[in-house]
């Protein structure tokens, strides 16, 4: 297993001092039972969400991918968004950045954005990957307007099977022709039990991939 990059190590140290990644156990929305959870909104603190986005800018940069602008789709994905553009411009890279609303506006500005306009090659921003359903419900969003999807950066990917044996990421490249990347994912949270956590959980992660983990 690849050793851990300095922002990967980063965000999962942050995540367990915020709380965002508990361990214990956790029923999740597809019902089932989880070792782990991991909850984007303790990072509820300035210097906490500063930290988080210097992790997103700099998975970003390492990435590679080219983007016009940000997008984060509501309401997790709001000031991640907005965390990333900082710590972007703090980096040298300046990217306007959007935002959606839950509901369309039908007065003032109106519609269903706010920020600025999309347009161009847009990197969609969210906190954590299960099934995939927000990636999907946000490429439907920029379908009708003048953005294309360039890539979505996820804070964690829980790497689990949704269909067969395949994870949701590999689910989203083939529909979507789209590329899926991640801060950390589960492989990443394994390593760092490994090195530092305690060994009752890395024992617990370790049976809940073989159960639910995609190849």
């Amino acid at each position: 297993m690849a050793a851990l990059k300095p922002y990967q190590q980063r965000f999962i140290d942050l995540a367990i001092q915020c709380r965002a990644l508990q361990f214990g156990d956790f029923q999740l929305k597809s019902g089932r039972r989880s070792p782990y959870f991991f909850n984007a909104g303790q990072f509820n603190s300035g210097p906490a969400l500063a930290a988080l986005g210097g992790c997103y800018a700099d998975a970003f940069i390492d990435s590679g991918v080219q983007a016009d602008m940000l997008f984060g789709p509501a309401y997790k994905g709001i000031p991640l968004v907005a965390a990333t553009a900082i710590a972007l411009a703090e980096r040298g890279r300046d990217l306007p950045f959007c935002f959606n609303r839950k509901e369309a506006k039908p007065h003032g500005e109106g519609g269903w954005t706010i920020g600025a306009p999309l347009r161009g090659r847009v990197l969609i921003l969210d906190d954590v990957l299960t099934a995939g359903t927000a990636i999907n419900a946000t490429i439907e969003l920029l379908a009708t307007t003048a953005a294309t999807p360039a890539a979505a950066l996820i804070g964690f990917d829980r790497q689990e099977r949704i269909a067969g044996d395949h994870a949701a990421a590999t689910e989203l490249t083939a529909t979507h022709g789209l590329r899926i990347l991640s801060i950390a994912g589960l492989d990443n949270l394994c390593a760092h039990l490994k090195t530092k956590g305690d060994k009752a959980q890395l024992a617990a992660l370790d049976s809940y991939r073989e159960k639910h983990g995609a190849i």
